[in-house]
């Protein structure tokens, strides 16, 4: 069975830095994309970043491009989601899924976490 799991979510300072965690289990990690989205109350889920498997090509949401960093551990089956200079904008629903090929649209992709929640106060 397919899971993915997030941690890392809590509250958080604006200005301060968050590091997302995504465990992989039940697949080959290394042969998918993992990619990163989010959703604010009320909001359409948003991309953040992605990652891909064979070439580990990334893509960044414009919301929070250059504030952003990804990487994965294939040896550890985890995608990693580092967020600095967080701002108000920034809380969310955070969920990393899955896919062979993956892309920057969550309908790209066919397995999700659960979510791990950010917040963030002024």
């Amino acid at each position: 069975e397919v899971q993915l799991v997030e941690s890392g979510g809590g509250l958080m300072q604006a200005g301060e830095s968050l590091i997302l965690s995504c465990a992989g289990s039940g697949f080959t990690f290394r042969d998918y994309a993992i990619g990163w989205f989010r959703q604010a109350p009320g909001k359409t889920r948003e991309g953040v970043s992605g990652i891909g498997s064979s070439d580990d090509s990334e893509w960044y949401g414009a919301s929070v491009k250059g504030r952003i960093t990804i990487s994965r551990d294939n040896a550890k089956n985890m995608v990693y989601l580092q967020i600095n200079n967080l701002i108000q904008e920034d809380a969310a629903v955070y969920y990393c899924a899955a896919d062979r090929f993956g892309g920057s649209q969550s309908n790209q992709y066919n397995f999700w976490g659960q979510g791990t929640q950010v917040t963030v106060a002024s």
